[in-house]
């Protein structure tokens, strides 16, 4: 949108000598303003990335916009300000502002490769694989670039490339701890507990605060039954953040499994006040309010958790237990047989016992 300006100039130039003079002055001003704000624009820049470095993304934020308001043309504040935006679970604005960042500098290949985790944290599979196959040849050699292939893996359900992927992450960076996490949980999903619980162990020695390796540290330990060491790990994370969702149920489940139900409900309504859509937590609502003597709550409960169509361990066998308690056998069968298909064990169970 310059080049009008600039043919105008050199048609004004054209007609007068003096013009000429005068437009000359104008445009070495403008040269001057401009390089202050590219100066000025640089600064807030430098700023913005030791307040990321610090982990203050919000002001990092504010200090980016800063700069691109300094100079709109300016792709490395806006990859960074995405960065930042993802940090803050704003991966929509971010994934806008990379295509604009790309726009400007199409050799500019980490603005694919964060498009690429935004793509991911939006459910936009397809887009997500066409950044990283573009650039795949600059990255091969790249810790980071494995770790979000094996996210994509993942999310589309092939563990075994997944778990490759995730391979090739840490022989290329033994201290990349998400790698070390999302191989840990591939283990535990395939039933490899063991394994699981070494990448868990191992993350938490790079990085003792890393939340989701805590989290899946207890669940293995609710899973070995060993509650009181499960409920240990998810008040670690809640020292770090008392709003953490996953913590806060998964505690409440751990104390639903001791007995204490009281405690147990108050944690996993919290829970659900800050995610309502965990299908997980309206599972364990569901078993605390059949706990209680509350079947109809119960089954409702239950039956959120089926609506989302998240797969929830034994969400379908316990559905089908509230059911035959309530006298209502029909609707119990009923939901067994479609735990059967999604290879619900206790449903499995329940339906050959009781529905022949």
């Amino acid at each position: 949108m310059f080049f009008s300006k600039s043919n105008h100039f050199q048609v004004a130039i054209k007609r007068s000598s003096h013009f000429s003079i005068i437009l000359t002055i104008i445009v070495l001003i403008i040269v001057a303003c401009s390089g202050q704000k590219k100066e000025d624009a640089s600064n807030f820049f430098l700023k913005a990335n030791i307040a990321f470095a610090q982990k203050n993304y919000t002001e990092a934020l504010r200090l980016y916009d800063e700069a691109i308001s300094k100079n709109s043309e300016f792709p490395d504040a806006l990859l960074n300000k995405s960065i930042c935006l993802i940090k803050l679970n704003r991966a929509e604005e971010a994934y806008e502002i990379l295509t604009e960042s790309i726009r400007m500098d199409p050799t500019l290949v980490q603005a694919n490769l964060v498009r690429s985790e935004a793509g991911l944290l939006l459910g936009r599979f397809n887009e997500a694989e066409a950044d990283l196959k573009q650039i795949e040849m600059q990255y091969k050699d790249s810790s980071r670039f494995y770790l979000l292939h094996g996210n994509l893996m993942e999310a589309r359900s092939q563990t075994a490339l997944a778990a490759a992927d995730f391979d090739r992450a840490i022989a290329l960076d033994k201290s990349n701890v998400e790698a070390l996490v999302n191989r840990g949980a591939v283990y535990y999903k395939s039933g490899n507990i063991d394994l699981a619980k070494n990448d868990f162990t191992a993350a938490l020695k790079i990085r003792p605060s890393q939340l989701e390796a805590l989290n899946n540290l207890g669940l293995i330990a609710i899973k070995q039954n060993n509650l009181p060491e499960a409920i240990l790990y998810f008040d670690k994370i809640l020292n770090f953040n008392p709003a953490d969702a996953l913590a806060l149920n998964n505690k409440g489940y751990a104390l639903l499994k001791s007995g204490e139900t009281g405690e147990a409900g108050k944690l996993i309504d919290r829970s659900l006040d800050i995610q309502p859509k965990n299908g997980y937590a309206l599972r364990n609502m569901g078993i605390y309010y059949q706990s209680s003597g509350n079947l109809p709550k119960a089954i409702d409960e239950f039956n959120k958790a089926i609506d989302l169509a998240e797969p929830v361990e034994d969400l379908y066998g316990l559905t089908g237990i509230a059911y035959q308690k309530a006298n209502d056998k029909e609707s119990a069968c009923r939901v067994w047989k479609q735990g059967i298909v999604l290879k619900d064990s206790i449903a499995i169970g329940e339906f050959s016992k009781n529905c022949k």
